[in-house]
């Protein structure tokens, strides 16, 4: 019996695997072009960076990090998610970024204990951009307009943007009290996990997805009735930013995120193409984070991150293909002593920069010309001894057939 992939985890392999360095591509162009750089971070953290950044309370903390303890004693975990050690490795190198805003990217594999299903596996890939060093809202439209026009440059149509605001240390108080009164005449109706959390943090009710869950709290209070002065003028400005520059949006006053650290700015862009998981990218505003994972200053953030898999699967519904390049050159050998020849040759010619196939196997000529076919080859150079002798070869197009 052979080995298979461990439940919920995927090989990506051609030509689907063409797609996505297509994609990553883009990616990466569009983001040099709106003045981020890339940062690449380890994929085992300590486990303390995601406890105290994401939340003891949340789904991803309490039920679904990779996390182990290595060989030293020191509990570690393959990352969940990417902005906390974007966080934590600015923190680290401090040093290395001495203008503010710094503007980062990043794309990589994450990790959770998900049940696998379309479009949520428990290895997936994400593209995420930070902006640290800034509480400006214009930053925070900034941000918003990048991926807008990501999506757009990449020509995903069906597309949607929800916003939202949580408010601040000095707002979300009064809003927990008000949350946590109204959750306490309902509690015995919420499932194990709302019951268990309404009381250290009322929040985690409202991004329940267990449909009892979702019923009860639907005439909640809302966050956006209860925010200072402060945030009401930072959200306001936000919206006014993306009304300016013609970027489309609902507010949805529901959307709390499934991470602990986000203040303010929320949001996610939705697809109609992704079934009941429609979230291909979401991110908001972390104003506190740094100092969670012991900062002595204050970093401003805010960013989001992409589901790779859910953008290739909208891509793919529309019309992207993972097709790889046409082999441009088959080395097709009538006798096979010429096998040393036609290695020589080829060497010299991927030098050059140009593609190029051999059959090291011996068969037959017709076994050649149909296998330089199936590769899509453009042209096939056909060697003989005869005419190698003389110094030619022959040249078929295959494109004219």
């Amino acid at each position: 019996m052979t080995i298979s992939t461990v439940r919920g985890m995927k090989d990506i392999l051609p030509p689907e695997s063409s797609l996505w360095v297509k994609l990553e591509e883009r990616i990466r162009d569009h983001f040099f072009s709106r003045g981020y750089r890339e940062i690449r971070t380890p994929i085992l953290e300590k486990s303390e960076l995601f406890v105290r950044s994401i939340g003891e309370t949340t789904d991803i903390v309490e039920k679904e990090m990779y996390t182990f303890t290595d060989k030293s004693g020191e509990s570690v975990t393959m990352r969940p998610e990417g902005t906390a050690s974007v966080v934590r490795a600015f923190l680290n190198g401090r040093n290395q970024f001495p203008d503010l805003p710094v503007r980062l990217f990043y794309l990589g594999p994450m990790f959770r204990h998900e049940r696998p299903q379309k479009g949520r596996l428990r290895q997936f890939h994400q593209a995420g951009a930070e902006v640290l060093g800034s509480q400006s809202p214009l930053v925070d439209a900034e941000v918003l307009v990048t991926l807008w026009d990501l999506f757009e440059s990449l020509g995903v149509r069906d597309v949607s943007l929800e916003l939202n605001s949580l408010g601040c240390p000095e707002c979300r108080p009064r809003y927990n009290e008000a949350l946590l009164e109204f959750l306490s005449l309902t509690v015995d109706d919420l499932c194990a996990d709302c019951r268990r959390r309404y009381e250290r943090n009322p929040l985690r009710a409202l991004d329940c997805k267990v449909p009892t869950c979702v019923e009860k709290t639907e005439k909640a209070p809302r966050i956006l009735d209860y925010l200072c002065s402060e945030c009401r003028e930072h959200f306001e400005r936000v919206r006014a930013a993306l009304d300016s520059v013609g970027v489309p949006y609902a507010v949805n006053p529901r959307m709390v995120r499934g991470l602990d650290y986000y203040r303010r700015t929320t949001f996610e862009f939705l697809s109609g193409e992704l079934g009941a998981q429609n979230a291909v990218a979401a991110g908001g505003r972390y104003d506190g984070l740094a100092e969670m994972l012991g900062s002595k200053s204050p970093v401003p953030g805010v960013g989001f991150a992409i589901g790779m898999e859910r953008l290739i699967l909208i891509l793919s519904a529309e019309g992207w293909g993972g097709e790889e390049e046409k082999l441009p050159l088959f080395l097709a050998l009538q006798e096979k002593s010429l096998v040393d020849v036609a290695f020589r040759l080829k060497r010299e010619l991927e030098k050059q920069g140009l593609r190029c196939e051999i059959d090291y196997e011996g068969r037959s000529l017709k076994s050649q010309m149909r296998r330089a076919n199936r590769l899509g080859a453009k042209f096939v150079v056909i060697f003989g001894e005869d005419e190698w002798g003389r110094g030619v070869v022959k040249v078929k197009n295959m494109e004219e057939g």
